[in-house]
Order: structure tokens, then C-alpha cells, then sequence
């Protein structure tokens, strides 16, 4: 896991992420990049995968409106997807790689399409928050 980690860690700083928080027992780490608009990205090297996660916002009311609209959004969204922590309450962000074939294009390409995300659809997860 060590030099997944740290191959992770080279990825973040070229990409110009600030880490926010890093422990490499548990292969953890947060990262933000202000001028993309990301804030609070956890990164868990959990070999053999590489798990990039950002929370969204909470749901209040388990609308299927809701569910529709993020799974419509889904088939949008080029690298990752909308998906829902273990309590089924978290609307995340998330995607996987495998860290054994992991480069910085592709991990690139996931905080990209995080941004394009966050700044496309930000209108309307905020009005999925307040639902």
C-alpha cells in the first residue's frame, strides 16, 4: 500500500491539490483545490482500489423525485457517479480505480469531472439539500 499511497500523494500535489489532511496508516486523504471548486475530497488508497469521495449534502426526505433526477444526472457525469453512504441518507460523489493501474490522467479526470459537477449542478443540489 506504501508506495500507492505515496504514488497518490505525487498525483495530488502535480494536480496542485492542497492536502488538507493525510495518514497513510489508513490511507487516508483530504484534499481541496479552491480554484476548481473542491473542497474536502477524502482519497482512501484501500489497495487494491483507490476510493475518491466527496459529500454532498444530506437528504431530508427520501424522494424518489430526488433519486430520479440524480440518476438521470448520472448518465451525465463522464468519470464517477451520485451514490448514497451506508445510512442511505449522504448523497456523495464517488468513483473507483485500481491503484496497480492508476495514472494522473485518470485520477485527473475524476476531480475534473468532480469540478465540472459541482459547478454545472450546483443550482440543483442545493435545492436537493433543502428538500
Amino acid at each position: 500500500m506504501d508506495s500507492h499511497f505515496q504514488k497518490v500523494k505525487e498525483y495530488l500535489l502535480e494536480l496542485n491539490f492542497n492536502i488538507v489532511e493525510e495518514n497513510e496508516s489508513d490511507g487516508v486523504f483530504v484534499v481541496e483545490n479552491e480554484e476548481a471548486g473542491i473542497k474536502n475530497v477524502v482519497l482512501i488508497v484501500a489497495d487494491p482500489i483507490l476510493i475518491v469521495e466527496q459529500y454532498l449534502f444530506d437528504l431530508k426526505d427520501g424522494s424518489s423525485e430526488i433519486f430520479k433526477k440524480l440518476l438521470i444526472k448520472n448518465r451525465d457525469i463522464i468519470h464517477g457517479a451520485f451514490a448514497l453512504d451506508e445510512t442511505g441518507n449522504k448523497v456523495l460523489f464517488r468513483n473507483t480505480h485500481e491503484c496497480v493501474n492508476l495514472d494522473l490522467n485518470e485520477l485527473e479526470a475524476t476531480l475534473n469531472s468532480l469540478a465540472l459537477l459541482l459547478s454545472e449542478y450546483a443550482n440543483e443540489l442545493i435545492a436537493f439539500s433543502k428538500e
